[in-house]
């Protein structure tokens, strides 16, 4: 069985989540078991659909009820958002621990932990203790140094144009 590594997509740029995604398919395809465990995402996506159809080797879990944006949620929704995003990180603990799948994504852990949702410490320990053959892969802007550190790969997605600025929307089937 190969060793497992430590991937990081991060970045200001579009395709952290879609990157992590093609090395889930890439993994299906060699007939590996994927998790992916998105955080601060409850909105109706393509990958959804597409991962659906895959079945029990690609399998998106989320954790969240709908909602808007970190920043724009009162302090109530705030607390409720924590407590669903500590549920999806013990789930991630308990995923490793029992070794579900061979790949575990964790997307837009990062976004976590920007907004103090979880400790740093705490995804900084979930990586140290991971089982040996699972693939880890985290996406998020801004990945920490202490992550990058512990990290195998590190890609960083910069924008260098977006269409926003151009006053095009995201498109269906394209950003989401």
């Amino acid at each position: 069985m190969l060793e497992g590594l430590v991937q990081v997509y991060t970045g200001d740029g579009k395709g952290k989540t879609t990157a992590a995604i093609g090395q889930g398919f890439r993994s299906v395809g060699r007939g590996l078991k994927v998790y992916m465990i998105q955080f601060l995402k409850n909105s109706d996506t393509g990958e959804l659909h597409s991962c659906e159809k895959l079945g029990e080797a690609f399998k998106i879990f989320r954790f969240e009820k709908k909602r808007g944006f970190f920043w724009t949620l009162n302090e109530k929704e705030k607390e409720e958002l924590k407590n669903e995003v500590y549920k999806a990180f013990e789930f991630a603990k308990e995923v490793l621990e029992n070794e579900k799948c061979d790949v575990l994504i964790l997307d837009e852990i990062m976004g976590v932990l920007g907004n103090k949702i979880i400790k740093e410490q705490d995804v900084c320990d979930l990586i140290k203790n991971k089982p040996r053959h699972i693939e880890l892969i985290l996406t998020g802007r801004n990945a920490p140094q202490s992550i990058i550190d512990l990290a195998n790969y590190v890609s960083e997605i910069v924008a260098i144009k977006h269409p926003i600025e151009q006053g095009i929307g995201a498109r269906k089937g394209i950003e989401y």
